[in-house]
C-alpha cells in the first residue's frame, strides 16, 4: 500500500509578524494553566519536557499559560512567577527545551485579579465585590499605576532568558479582562465607564512591554469575544478593543471568550461542534490587518483548515486537542490522523473536566501519557491534592513578600 504524502495546505503555509518574526506553520498551542510550577514559582522537569514534547510535535507557536508578574495575584499555586526575584537560569532551561523544532514558547503574562487564589491572595480587581465566590477589594490607582511597569519588566525578563514572545491576557475574567467588562468594573475613576477608559490599562501595559523589549519582539493579546454573561463585555465594545489594538504595536490578536466568573459555564466546556468564536473573527478581521488567532473549539484538522483558508483568521489555537495529541500538528501534516479522539464525561462537576485534562499534562510531562482516558473522580481528587500541597510550598515561600 502507497504512503501517504505530507501535505501542505493552508496550516503548514509560513506567516510573517508585523515584528519580522517568520512563523514556520499556522498551528498555536494556545495557552492552558498547566499548574506544573514547583510552588515557588519556578519550572520544573516535568514541565520543561511537556513543553519540548510539543515543540517536537510541530508547533509554530506554543504559549505556557498564566506566568505571574508577582505572587500576589496568582490564579493557582502551581503557575509560574516571573519577575527580578525570580531564578533566571530556571527559565532560561524551560525555554530552551520549548524551543525546539523552530517552535516559538511565549509566556501569557497573567495577573487574576478579584479571581486570584484565595489561600495565597488577597483578591483586588477593577471594583470591589461581595458576592457568594467573589469577594475582592478595589485595586487603588497607585497600584494600578505600577502595573504596566509589571508587565514590561516580565516581557523584559522573557526576552532575556531566550522566550519568544509574550501575550498579554486580557481575556477570560482574568485582570485585564476585569477592567474591559462593565460587569466587574464600576470605577468612576479614568479606568472605568466607557469602554474606551476601560481599555486603557491594557493598551498602558502593550506600550510598557513594547517600550522594554524593542521593536522586534512578539507581543500578543488574548481578548474576548464576549464575557458570555449579562452585563459583561459584549461584542460591540470587544471590536471597539480590537480596533484600538490594530493602532497599537501589538503583533496578533488570539480570539476567545467566555469568563471563569463563579457560576459561569467554561468556553472550553461546551459541548458544541467546532469553532466557538468565528463568527466574531469575521467582524474582528473587518476591522483590523493585524494577523488574527482563535482558540476555542476546534477539533478537526478540517475546521482548522477552513478557518485558515476562509481568511477569517491566520493561527489557530489548540489546547484540549494537543493535551489528547501532542504531536498532532505533525500527524497533520503527514496525513496521518485527521482528528483526536476526545473523551466523553457526562455530570462532571464544575472545574472537573479542566482537573482532568490538567492531570493529563502533568502525564505527558512525565511521558507516562497513554491512549486510555484515566478516571475523571480520580483526576479531581489528584488536582485537588495537589494543589493543597502546592499551597503551603507557596505560602512558605513568599511568606512577607
Amino acid at each position: 500500500m502507497e504512503s501517504l504524502k505530507p501535505t501542505r495546505g493552508p496550516l503548514f503555509e509560513p506567516l510573517q509578524l508585523p515584528c519580522g518574526v517568520t512563523l514556520h506553520n499556522r498551528i498555536a498551542k494556545s495557552a492552558m494553566s498547566d499548574s506544573l510550577g514547583d510552588g515557588t514559582g519556578h519550572p520544573t522537569a516535568a514541565q520543561m519536557r511537556l513543553y519540548q514534547r510539543w515543540a517536537e510535535g510541530g508547533l509554530a507557536i506554543s504559549i505556557i499559560g498564566e506566568v505571574q508578574l508577582t505572587s500576589r495575584y496568582a490564579e493557582n499555586p502551581g503557575n509560574l512567577v516571573l519577575n527580578e526575584a525570580s531564578d533566571l537560569e530556571r527559565f532560561r532551561t524551560l525555554a530552551r527545551h520549548g524551543s525546539q523544532n523552530d517552535t516559538r514558547l511565549w509566556l501569557q503574562l497573567g495577573h487574576a485579579g478579584a479571581l486570584a487564589y484565595a489561600p495565597t491572595s488577597n483578591p483586588r480587581g477593577p471594583s470591589a465585590f461581595d458576592l457568594p465566590g467573589l469577594r475582592c477589594a478595589q485595586m487603588p490607582s497607585q497600584e494600578l499605576r505600577q502595573l504596566s511597569c509589571q508587565f514590561a519588566t516580565t516581557a523584559q525578563l522573557a526576552e532575556k532568558a531566550g522566550f519568544g514572545g509574550v501575550q498579554i491576557h486580557a481575556a477570560h475574567g482574568f485582570l485585564l479582562s476585569q477592567f474591559l467588562s462593565p460587569l466587574f468594573n464600576k470605577r468612576t475613576d479614568g479606568y472605568g465607564g466607557a469602554i474606551a477608559n476601560r481599555m486603557r490599562l491594557l493598551l498602558e501595559a502593550i506600550e510598557a512591554i513594547r517600550a522594554a523589549v524593542g521593536p522586534t519582539f512578539p507581543i500578543a493579546v488574548k481578548l474576548n469575544s464576549s464575557d458570555e454573561l449579562q452585563g459583561g463585555l459584549d461584542e460591540e465594545d470587544a471590536l471597539k478593543v480590537v480596533a484600538a489594538l490594530d493602532q497599537s504595536s501589538i503583533d496578533l490578536i488570539d480570539i476567545s471568550g467566555g469568563t471563569y466568573f463563579p457560576g459561569a459555564k467554561s468556553a472550553s466546556d461546551r459541548s458544541g461542534r467546532g469553532p466557538y468564536f468565528l463568527e466574531f473573527a469575521k467582524r474582528a478581521r473587518a476591522m483590523t490587518t493585524k494577523p488574527l488567532m482563535l482558540t476555542g473549539g476546534f477539533k478537526t484538522r478540517e475546521q482548522a483548515e477552513d478557518a485558515v483558508a476562509s481568511g477569517a483568521v491566520d493561527i489557530v489555537g489548540l489546547a484540549r486537542a494537543l493535551v489528547l495529541e501532542p504531536f498532532l500538528p505533525n500527524l497533520w501534516k503527514e496525513n496521518q490522523k485527521p482528528e483526536p479522539t476526545f473523551p466523553r464525561f457526562s455530570n462532571a462537576p464544575e472545574g472537573g473536566i479542566t482537573a482532568w485534562y490538567t492531570m493529563r499534562l502533568a502525564e505527558i510531562g512525565a511521558d507516562k501519557d497513554t491512549p486510555v482516558f484515566g478516571d475523571l473522580e480520580q483526576a479531581i481528587q489528584d488536582y485537588a491534592a495537589r494543589d493543597q500541597s502546592r499551597t503551603k510550598v507557596w505560602s512558605a515561600h513568599f511568606a512577607g513578600r
